[in-house]
């Protein structure tokens, strides 16, 4: 039987030709998506803007019904709560975000929270009350803070190994790549003010984890191919390069959105946001390491010379000892 090939072996796009204008385009959305993320700002949700926490145990069930609270929670009007199991199966936290006003009203914050109990309450007769707590909007900012140096942490180590493993004008290539995927992933959620929580660091991370693999798996044959094509002119070895592994990354991809796409369209309200940002980081990630990882070669002196070790004077002076050229 033979065998399908998405992508065809004498597959030879000029990928390189266009890096300019590609280059341009880029540095346009990452500007925008920074002035997004000042103007607009982040729809921050609970996790990262505090609110009200609520803790029950479901004395007469094994397990708590967590998609039904989710639904019944939301009606209240509070917006998307964070439900999580608490302890055993039986127990969740809940957490709902507070209205502005509620800051400034002694006790609002625990009406809202009584108010949450009421409601389940009134539809599961084994409800036991274990917390109604606030979450100050200091302990969310530290969350905040977290977070970012979590993937501030991460994409310094991705461009330390790549760095290590390579050399260093790979290590900067793939930081501005890696850069450029989470600058328009937060420029998305700036845009339609999609919640930001927890779940969307998680996102990104996955997005430097994909782009990340996507730019080594290039950057290796790359280096495979500068010491195989001494002669070539750099743009040209860089096509040659991304086309040999332009099978693997479309195949990648298609594998991805194939998981990817039933959880955007048909999948719970609660995963949209997760689902949309790795959606996206799928094509800036695949987008970035073509377009914006290897052009960088270029332009910091990559050549054809950069992996073949260079001769100490002591080694020099021993190769003219044995009278070697």
């Amino acid at each position: 039987m033979k065998l399908l090939k998405l992508v065809p072996d004498d597959t030879n796009l000029k990928f390189l030709k266009y890096r300019w204008p590609f280059f341009i385009v880029s540095m346009i959305l990452i500007a925008a998506s920074w002035a997004l993320v000042a103007t607009k700002g982040l729809n921050y949700g609970v996790d990262f803007a505090g609110g009200q926490e609520v803790r029950v145990t479901f004395e007469q069930r094994e397990e708590a019904p967590i998609a039904a609270l989710r639904e019944q929670i939301t009606t209240l009007g509070y917006g998307e709560p964070v439900i999580q199991r608490f302890g055993a199966e039986n127990q969740v936290s809940i957490r709902v975000r507070l209205p502005e006003e509620a800051e400034s009203q002694p006790g609002a914050a625990t009406a809202i929270g009584n108010r949450v109990i009421a409601s389940i309450e009134s539809k599961y007769s084994d409800v036991r009350r274990d917390g109604n707590d606030t979450v100050s909007g200091k302990v969310a900012g530290e969350f905040r803070n977290d977070a970012v140096l979590a993937l501030i942490a991460a994409m310094l180590a991705v461009a330390l190994y790549i760095w290590v493993r390579f050399e260093w004008q790979f290590g900067v290539g793939g930081l501005f790549a890696l850069f450029h995927d989470v600058s328009l992933t937060l420029g998305m959620f700036a845009l339609f003010q999609l919640e930001f929580s927890l779940q969307i660091i998680a996102a990104i991370l996955a997005i430097i984890g994909y782009s990340l693999n996507d730019t080594i798996v290039v950057y290796d044959r790359i280096r495979e191919n500068l010491k195989r094509y001494r002669k070539m002119p750099l743009p040209e070895l860089l096509d040659l390069s991304v086309n040999e592994t332009l099978a693997r990354t479309v195949m990648t991809s298609l594998t991805l959105l194939i998981a990817l796409l039933p959880l955007v369209f048909f999948g719970p309200a609660s995963l949209f946001g997760l689902a949309a940002g790795i959606t996206l980081g799928l094509f800036v990630g695949t987008y970035s390491s073509v377009y914006m990882a290897s052009p960088f070669l270029i332009w910091l002196g990559v050549d054809s010379n950069s992996f073949i070790p260079q001769e100490s004077v002591a080694d020099r002076q021993e190769r003219i000892a044995r009278g070697e050229a």
